[in-house]
């Protein structure tokens, strides 16, 4: 990562903000247009937000590294990278998602911010979110240090199997979750369930940098 703090910050801030405008906006769309059919919906969703996801990461990721996930951020720490640098890229993270659910929210005429009442909560769910951040760590980890031109399709591939194979539908994201608590609908988390799930992210993410450490002494530091 060679831009400016400040290019990076935005681009950390814009694309997080993008991504949530699109699982939430992809989540409004696809609950008033599949006449009640939850899987179509959860398809459609998936489809809008692991293509949504891959373009971001390509086009932000010369810039900032394309991060767009605190868990990311954070765990990047551990190996290496500069608390300076990674903390302010939490907050811009954090900002954009909220920004970007407002935005979806104002793009479908619901109300700017409403608190969701969509209940995710139970082991079950935050056993959904260790695994889906763990491994979405793990693909970062481990196709980085050989591949790491196919890091956006990696992620991208991660994100929508485990939108299906987990019962919390992967958020693996703390920036997300907290964008997600904002929008009454279909891709909402109640506000308090938010913590649970962002625990949980967290460490799934620092078990998968422990792991990765220890399985390739030599990464370096994760670039998405």
């Amino acid at each position: 990562m060679t831009a400016p703090l400040p290019q990076r910050l935005a681009a950390e801030a814009l694309g997080t903000g993008l991504l949530v405008a699109t699982v939430v906006g992809s989540g409004i769309m696809a609950e008033r247009l599949a006449g009640g059919n939850v899987a179509l919906a959860l398809l459609a969703n998936t489809l809008a937000t692991v293509a949504g996801l891959m373009a971001l990461i390509l086009t932000f990721g010369p810039i900032s590294g394309a991060h767009f996930n605190p868990a990311v951020s954070l765990v990047d720490i551990l190996a290496g990278a500069s608390p300076r640098d990674m903390l302010p890229y939490c907050f811009a993270q954090i900002a954009g998602g909220c920004i970007g659910a407002v935005l979806a929210n104002a793009m479908f005429s619901e109300p700017l911010v409403s608190f969701s009442r969509h209940a995710r909560s139970g082991f079950p769910q935050l056993l959904s979110e260790f695994v889906a951040t763990f491994g979405l760590l793990a693909v970062i980890w481990g196709v980085s240090r050989t591949r790491a031109s196919a890091v956006p399709f990696a992620v991208a591939a991660w994100i929508a199997a485990a939108y299906w194979f987990t019962s919390s539908t992967s958020f693996a994201n703390p920036a997300v979750t907290i964008g997600r608590c904002l929008s009454d609908t279909f891709a909402g988390i109640r506000p308090v369930d938010a913590p649970w799930f962002i625990a949980a992210q967290i460490a799934g993410a620092w078990t998968a940098t422990m792991l990765f450490r220890w399985m390739m002494p030599a990464a370096e530091s994760a670039e998405t």
